[in-house]
């Protein structure tokens, strides 16, 4: 449990430099067909995501970094429900990073790829928040509420590991992308 609040002190300090290092910032800019011909970072698998959404090995890839802060911020929202505002605003920062990470760093999709119900941020901003509540729900809830949390978790994360396979065969994509 340290490391956990060692991680969440962390991620909630919320700097210019801990955006920074996200590695969010930095993407595949100019040329379309530059995008086009590899996935320069393969997404992160439904295992690592939670893992970094746990706090455990999140440093490996930008968006688990993204992911692990997001989680942080959940927590810190489900302890003090009053004062949210500057947490959903950070959220909503690393959302959109995250998405531009993404439309930066995926190859376009073929012309007749659905486009998917949510952005890459959104999903994995679900799963940090899923991720919380179960971990919260271990601790308070009841039977019931906890089988309810941790099977919301475990579809979402299928979910999840279904888009990232649909986008790397070009037959998804992300909305707002290419």
């Amino acid at each position: 449990m340290a490391v956990r609040a060692e991680v969440r002190r962390d991620a909630s300090e919320g700097t210019e430099a801990n955006r920074e290092s996200h590695g969010l910032h930095r993407g595949c800019r100019g040329d379309p067909a530059a995008r086009a011909s590899v996935l320069i970072e393969p997404l992160p698998t439904k295992g690592e995501v939670l893992r970094a959404c746990r706090g455990v090995e999140h440093a490996a890839h930008p968006l688990l970094r993204a992911a692990n802060e997001l989680a942080c911020l959940h927590e810190r929202r489900l302890a003090d429900g009053c004062r949210t505002a500057d947490i959903d605003s950070r959220r909503a920062k690393l959302v959109r990073e995250i998405n531009h990470w993404a439309h930066g760093h995926l190859p376009p999709a073929h012309g007749s790829a659905s486009v998917h119900t949510e952005t890459l941020g959104a999903v994995l901003d679900r799963l940090a928040r899923y991720t919380a509540t179960a971990y919260a729900a271990l601790a308070s809830a009841t039977d019931y509420d906890l089988g309810d949390a941790w099977e919301a978790l475990a579809e979402l994360a299928i979910g999840y590991e279904d888009l990232v396979h649909e986008l790397a065969a070009g037959r998804r994509r992300l909305p707002g992308g290419p």
